[in-house]
């Protein structure tokens, strides 16, 4: 068996005032909107609560999916490092960015860089300041894990994702040849990847074009973030329905953020040729202070 925990939109608080280099119209509406509003929706101790949580389950692999940061400052993307090397080693954890990592346009910075050595594959593994390529593919045991970029700078009040065709038609190559493999293929992307799922400031340009190569070549789970909810719908696949599974964001405090902070911990097996996925989503309790089941469910092969 194999397990998988999945997080996402971690928001790192507090927010680092900005340099004057830094300020642009975007990320100036982007403080701004943390200051009157979302910084007492994300606490960093909520993140804590749930991180001890899902440590203690001692999954085998931790899916980060993206918005580590708030307005993409370079001192967040530093800070986000730091916080990558306390949540564990990069064999352990497999991230891609968000829109928020992805804000504007950097120049002379490294920008998501910063984290390469948990945004690359077993092919090619990579050291802090290399340019992560999309998409990148990690094996653990029965499981392959398929990771792409949706996070793009966009303009103002927009939070739009695209993946782009080359990197659409390289995953649709990966799922492939991992079927062939006989792998379990976990796609792992951080803005929701069917049409009709986000309105359209918020959602995925080419989720279509996405959706007709998973029709084409399937996948037995894809997991994002970006909405801040919990979501469970499915794909097209050419062998049956794919499990799709939003989860809210991991810093979400409650009573202010509804739905509050949760992870979604997957298990994994083989069993009489076909996979077996069970999902148990954990969340942070009314309260504030403990986390507590949110649901237990067989998404496949039950």
């Amino acid at each position: 068996m194999t397990t998988l925990a999945h997080i996402s939109d971690i928001h790192l608080a507090p927010l680092a005032r900005p340099r004057i280099l830094d300020i642009s119209l975007k990320r100036l509406t982007g403080y701004v909107n943390w200051h009157r509003r979302r910084k007492r929706m994300h606490r960093a101790e909520t993140l804590a609560l749930l991180i001890a949580d899902l440590q203690r389950h001692r999954p085998d692999q931790i899916l980060v999916g993206g918005d580590l940061t708030n307005i993409g400052l370079p001192a967040e993307l530093a800070a986000a490092a730091r916080w990558l090397k306390g949540l564990g080693a990069p064999e352990r954890i497999t991230v891609v960015p968000g829109n928020h990592d992805c804000y504007v346009r950097l120049v002379r910075d490294p920008g998501i860089a910063r984290w390469s050595p948990w945004m690359s594959g077993d092919d090619h593994p990579l050291a802090v300041g290399e340019q992560p390529r999309f998409p990148f593919v990690r094996r653990r045991q029965d499981v392959a894990i398929v990771a792409l970029s949706s996070g793009v700078p966009t303009p103002v009040f927009m939070a739009t994702g695209r993946l782009g065709a080359g990197q659409i038609e390289a995953a649709g190559r990966m799922l492939a040849e991992l079927k062939a493999e006989g792998l379990c293929r976990v796609v792992l992307i951080h803005h929701p990847p069917l049409p009709g799922l986000a309105k359209p400031t918020r959602a995925l340009a080419d989720a279509g074009a996405f959706a007709s190569m998973l029709a084409r070549q399937g996948a037995e789970l894809v997991v994002f973030g970006h909405n801040h909810r919990a979501m469970r719908t499915h794909a097209a696949g050419p062998d049956g329905p794919i499990p799709v599974i939003g989860v809210p964001a991991a810093s979400a405090t409650p009573p202010l953020h509804d739905p509050p902070a949760r992870w979604n911990l997957f298990h994994i097996d083989r069993r009489n040729g076909r996979f077996r996925i069970e999902l148990t989503g954990r969340q942070v309790s009314p309260s504030g202070d403990t986390m507590e089941e949110a649901e237990r469910v067989v998404l496949s092969g039950g």
